[in-house]
């Protein structure tokens, strides 16, 4: 009973502290009214339905596939969307974040994909996809294990990388016009569209703010028409109803030599993919919610799975990979509406324009000048959205250079000013001509070395038990120790130890009984000590109550002094929750 009144004070407090997040109107959890819902998410499926479809019809072309599989692979595409989108806000067991992650085909996988095409055909592309997808459910069920390098830092800078990876053919799409197009009808559109969206998004009143994407657009399609951009050809000859069935390219369950030439090329790109994933689970959280939490690691696991079943029915589709969209955290940003339903609106319109092929061409018809615009727009968005991640995290001199040398490796090799003649046209040069997976890379590669290469740790294992305080007094006190500390800082940092154990076994007491144990591991950062505590834990987050602390009443009861004492002693402390594994780090600073 205490425990709950005490979590109804924390979100009581947490509604009213000062810094809370005014630009978000309907966090996950909140029904909008169904006119707002509706809107929201049929005007983010209108933005996001083109680049699904159009990623599968250019890579199709280009390995000049026929015409009957890719009226099949667009179908697939937006089908398979369509149902991973709703899964991801409705989060269905481990599958799903609980959160708005628009779903659709992976510009990363282009290149991979039009080589499987060439050399094999779609039955070696669907076999390819349906085996690195395992890769991603690994990576989701260890995800706890690889904190240490898919850290914030990282998932940042691919963030930031994404940006510069699609910027440049965006900017290309600009200039997408039939010859013989007005030299000014290009610009024209193109500025009728940045400049209605950009002036709703800055000083647009909420209820307009949340139409700008679909303002912006119509606006622009408006200008464009009377110059003949638009292209109404296509929407006439498009059929009302259709189910390509009989294109579906089957499964090929005897892998080839270019299946084993090509795996390791789509293992490489899906698990960069996933640090897309990773980095989107993250982002969305911290713009979804009025008052900032720590981060929720079941979340972002489970994206990473919703992700992986993507993947995989794709494969076995014969379509193109899924992945999230990045521009799902700007349109939440944008719009203030975060709420799941959001989510299973935009899936269920992907559902239907499948079997709709109309309006997928409808949408398509948009100018690639006006389509270009606004995507600007929520690069530009997603590009801060990154930067915001890494500078949350703390950014000193060793991730100030992961930072700066992964994004701009990333950007040289996107741009091709690295020695573009060594690359060559084998794996290298599919590996390193995407600038977010060079970048990945290289963050990844240094984030890896600085962890083999830092101070040794130190671990013990006991039961998660009020008994096991000697020992755990005794192991840091020996650890001070060593490190030539004086008495006041083995103190503190023995009190630490402490506090945290008695946090501990508060959140344990939900499931009396349980046997659970504790793992401590100990290790110098600079003049601190770095304490990880690993066990699993069934209540909220310590991060978030070590957050509201401030604005709780000054005289705590018996669960709060715990954690006032660990605030005064530590001088950080994360809490990072996995499905499995609680892991609390508590930074204690030393002195000799």
């Amino acid at each position: 009973m205490a425990e709950r009144r005490y979590a109804r004070l924390i979100d009581e407090r947490a509604l009213a502290a000062t810094d809370a997040n005014e630009h978000v109107r309907y966090e996950p959890d909140e029904r909008p009214p169904s006119a707002i819902a509706v809107g929201a998410g049929t005007q983010a499926a209108m933005i996001i339905v083109a680049p699904v479809v159009l990623t599968v019809v250019i890579v199709a072309r280009i390995a000049e596939q026929p015409e009957s599989y890719v009226s099949w692979a667009v179908f697939a595409a937006l089908l398979i969307s369509g149902i991973t989108t709703a899964l991801q806000a409705v989060r269905v067991g481990r599958i799903g974040a609980g959160h708005v992650l628009i779903m659709g085909t992976s510009g990363a996988f282009i290149a991979v994909c039009i080589a499987a095409l060439v050399e094999g055909g779609p039955a070696t592309m669907a076999s390819l996809i349906v085996v690195s997808a395992l890769f991603q459910f690994l990576l989701a069920a260890r995800l706890s294990l690889l904190r240490r390098i898919l850290t914030p830092v990282v998932s940042g800078t691919v963030i930031m990388l994404i940006s510069v990876t699609v910027m440049p053919p965006v900017f290309d799409t600009l200039n997408d016009v039939p010859d013989g197009t007005a030299e000014g009808a290009a610009p024209i559109a193109a500025l009728a569209t940045l400049i209605t969206v950009a002036a709703l998004v800055l000083r647009g009143p909420p209820a307009w703010r949340l139409w700008s994407p679909l303002a912006g657009i119509a606006v622009g399609c408006a200008v464009a028409a009377p110059f003949g951009l638009y292209d109404v050809d296509l929407v006439l000859e498009a059929p009302w109803v259709g189910v390509p069935v009989d294109a579906w390219p089957g499964f090929d369950l005897t892998p080839s030599v270019e299946f084993w030439a090509l795996l390791p090329a789509f293992v490489v790109v899906t698990l960069v993919g996933a640090i897309e994933t990773v980095g989107d689970g993250v982002a969305i959280q911290r713009v979804s919610r009025r008052r900032q939490r720590a981060t929720d690691f079941r979340a972002v696991q489970g994206a990473l799975n919703a992700d992986g079943v993507g993947n995989l029915l794709s494969g076995l589709a014969g379509t193109l990979p899924n992945t999230t969209y990045s521009s799902s955290v700007s349109l939440a940003e944008v719009t203030g509406i975060a709420a799941r339903r959001v989510g299973v609106i935009i899936g269920v319109f992907f559902v239907a324009v499948a079997f709709f092929p109309k309006i997928a061409a409808l949408l398509i018809a948009i100018p690639g000048p006006v389509a270009a615009s606004y995507i600007v727009v929520l690069l530009a968005l997603l590009f801060v959205q990154g930067m915001r991640i890494i500078i949350h995290d703390g950014v000193d001199h060793r991730k100030a250079a992961v930072v700066g040398l992964a994004f701009w490796i990333g950007t040289g090799f996107q741009n091709q000013w690295i020695f573009p003649d060594l690359l060559g046209e084998g794996f290298v040069a599919v590996l390193l001509g995407n600038g977010m997976t060079a970048g990945a890379l290289v963050a990844i590669i240094m984030m890896l070395f600085m962890d083999l290469t830092g101070p040794r740790r130190q671990r013990l294992q006991v039961a998660l038990e009020s008994a096991a305080l000697p020992r755990i007094e005794a192991f840091l006190r020996g650890f001070a120790m060593k490190r030539g500390w004086n008495a006041a800082s083995t103190n503190r940092l023995a009190s630490a130890g402490e506090e945290t154990l008695a946090i501990l076994l508060q959140e344990a007491d939900d499931e009396a009984g349980t046997a659970r144990r504790l793992s401590v591991i100990a290790r110098m950062e600079g003049h601190s000590a770095e304490l990880e505590f690993a066990t699993v834990l069934e209540g909220e987050n310590m991060e978030d109550r070590l957050a509201y602390l401030s604005a709780l009443p000054p005289v705590p009861d018996e669960h709060e002094v715990s954690f006032r004492l660990l605030l005064h002693y530590a001088s950080s402390v994360r809490h990072q929750k996995y499905h499995g594994v609680d892991i609390v780090t508590v930074t204690v600073e030393g002195q000799r």
